[in-house]
């Protein structure tokens, strides 16, 4: 007998086939059904039984959904629904409202008339949320009694019990996610209403208020927008000026299906699409979105060339049509094909041509009604594709001077000596003096070192030629190697850890800004895939006799202040402010901010890019006055500010 063949065999028995009862599948794995156990996972929780209200108010019987926070980060969710069925569910002789809860993959989303459209595919929303939290209670009010169900971690721990009477309709869910199954248990509001926002533009008329009872002071908001994905739009180009007036607004449906669309374009040269299916964000996108950019760029050529905007042997891209929009696309389907729990992308092939036969519709009528709308919004498309051919010409033109084709690395860069780009990382320093400590101080195994000097360039207002010959950008984007823009290629990135180390001040601030807006806009998807961090200096070095130590924090300052004179109150401990890196010596930066044993980083993360692309705008942009609002707002979170 061969030796693959005694492998084979070696001791796989029955007894290696394990079989998980109940919800314990999903306490085994939670990743599976709510994408990670961080922050964003215990969101995901809310999220699913919101979905389960938004449903019925897409069935037209909901059009009031509150969402609370209560002490001790318990989450209430209350609709005035026609509420969880209560009867017996026939297949299991159990109380349909158990079966929910404690059962995967079961609820009214699967045919027999209990939804047409829903944002819950796979009927395992409300049961995953009990699965993984420390207790879950229900109270349905329904026929005009109160039924209450309650659960811990999955398992039921009070029967189904009328406990009173009402005369509404609705289902009331309260829960306390696990500390086992969770990194961290604290929600955060912003997050919380910024999603609840996004499902009262989505369905108009729809009233959601969120609240925040945790601190001393209740937060409070309420949202309801009649105008739909068209008040959208507004919000997000709020800080924008408009090239084509208002929000256009296009809808079309077939065969059970409906589609949305609202787009506007502003004078700035990012595109912003935001897509959903069923009220679920697809972050990802899908056919909706690939039916949306075929029948946009095919409409403004087409009527470009009617109107003689256009020479005939002449064709504008899609980027380019694309350059200044902000477009929300909205679909709802009976039977949509989500890739994954998490429904980041939708699959649905038939949608793609209901949304391009919409937009191609309605978006020539409008173009053909409004003339200066058409004319303004093909002569931006021009301008983007000449800046394009401009920057195509720019970066050949950086590549014979810097001999791009032979491999040729920029001066400021110290390579190191590892080729793995998982095992490789690159400090962005800001200044030569900084940077030379950095370099003496590294591991040159796995650590890179690129010196940068003076002020960026404000990506917010250049196009891509501009940034393809900057002389203090084109050196980052050498040394990275994955391209910018419609080039970026995430094959080619050469560090897998990209560490911004600037100063613990303002100018310091300044540059991490101007980088991150920078990464933002043309290299998303290194922030995306978590690849983008920020370096956390010291800000005090404190010296007793021989002893040293250093704080990142005032908080911290005082408290090792007090436990180095733990022995002596009256003992003299010296403390002195960094003010940059580059007056740390190479030993003090290795210890202190390079060495993956002690150092702080902080991942940038883009939890919300919708939020993340109007910060930058603001802070970023051209328009001056919001910029003075904002800072003004956020004034007094400002601490320790060094001017």
């Amino acid at each position: 007998m061969s030796e693959i063949e005694t492998k084979v065999q070696e001791n796989y028995d029955a007894s290696k086939i394990q079989v998980l009862e109940g919800l314990e599948a999903v306490r085994m794995r939670p990743g599976m059904y709510i994408g990670s156990t961080s922050s964003s996972g215990l969101h995901h929780l809310v999220y699913e039984i919101v979905d389960n209200a938004i449903d019925e108010a897409l069935a037209g019987y909901c059009d009031r959904i509150c969402v609370t926070i209560e002490p001790g980060d318990v989450i209430r969710v209350l609709d005035n629904g026609r509420g969880i069925p209560v009867d017996i569910q026939p297949q299991t002789g159990k109380p349909a409202l158990e079966v929910v809860y404690t059962v995967l993959h079961a609820g009214g989303k699967f045919g027999n008339g209990g939804y047409k459209v829903s944002g819950g595919l796979h009927g395992v929303g409300a049961s995953v949320v009990n699965a993984l939290s420390e207790w879950t209670e229900v109270r349905v009010h329904k026929g005009g009694k109160i039924y209450q169900m309650r659960f811990s971690r999955g398992h039921v721990t009070q029967e189904m019990t009328v406990v009173g009477e009402t005369t509404h309709t609705g289902t009331e869910v309260r829960f306390k996610p696990d500390p086992e199954m969770f990194e961290d248990t604290v929600y955060n509001y912003n997050t919380l209403f910024t999603r609840m926002r996004e499902q009262a533009f989505l369905n108009a008329g729809l009233r959601i208020s969120t609240e925040d009872l945790r601190g001393e002071e209740r937060v409070y908001d309420e949202m309801c927008y009649e105008g739909g994905i068209r008040e959208f739009v507004e919000l997000l180009n709020k800080n924008k000026a408009s090239v084509s007036g208002a929000p256009i607004y296009m809808e079309g449906s077939r065969d059970g299906s409906t589609a949305e669309v609202a787009i506007q374009w502003n004078d700035g040269y990012n595109e912003l699409l935001v897509s959903f299916a069923n009220n679920i964000h697809t972050p990802e996108g899908g056919m909706h979105e690939t039916g949306f950019k075929t029948a946009l760029t095919y409409v403004l050529n087409a009527y470009g060339k009617e109107k003689k905007l256009l020479k005939d042997e002449d064709n504008i891209s899609g980027d380019d049509v694309r350059e200044g929009i902000t477009a929300v696309i909205s679909v709802k389907l009976e039977n949509p094909q989500f890739e994954g729990q998490t429904k980041a992308k939708l699959g649905n092939s038939e949608i793609r041509t209901l949304v391009d036969s919409v937009v191609k519709d309605k978006l020539m009528l409008f173009l053909e009604e409004n003339p200066a709308v058409g004319k303004a919004v093909i002569e931006k498309a021009l301008m983007a594709s000449k800046a394009r051919e401009a920057a195509r010409k720019a970066r050949e033109k950086v590549r014979r001077k810097t001999g791009l084709e032979s491999g040729q690395m920029p001066d400021k860069l110290q390579d190191c000596n590892e080729r793995d780009p998982a095992l490789c990382e690159i400090y962005i320093v800001e200044g030569d003096s900084a940077a030379g400590s950095a370099i003496q101080g590294r591991d040159s195994r796995f650590q890179a070192i690129l010196a940068m000097w003076g002020k960026m360039l404000n990506v917010e207002k250049a196009r891509t030629d501009k940034i393809v010959g900057n002389d203090k950008l084109y050196p980052l984007i050498l040394a990275l190697g994955s391209g910018i823009g419609e080039d970026f290629n995430m094959e080619k990135l050469r560090y897998h850890k990209i560490i911004i180390m600037a100063d613990a001040d303002v100018d310091g601030s300044h540059i991490r800004t101007l980088m991150l807006t920078f990464f933002f806009r043309y290299m998303r998807p290194l922030i995306e895939n978590g690849f983008v961090y920020s370096a956390v200096p010291p800000l005090y070095k404190l010296t007793r006799g021989k002893t040293t130590r250093v704080a990142y924090s005032d908080e911290e300052r005082d408290a090792i202040s007090q436990s180095m004179r733990a022995d002596n109150p009256n003992a003299k401990v010296d403390i002195s402010r960094f003010k940059g890196l580059g007056e740390m010596d190479p030993e003090e930066l290795w210890e202190t901010t390079m060495d993956p044993e002690k150092r702080t980083l902080r991942r940038i993360t883009l939890d919300d890019a919708v939020r993340a692309d109007q910060v930058f705008t603001v802070l970023m942009g051209e328009e001056v006055e919001p910029r003075r609002e904002w800072i003004e707002s956020n004034a007094k979170y400002v601490v320790n500010l060094d001017i």
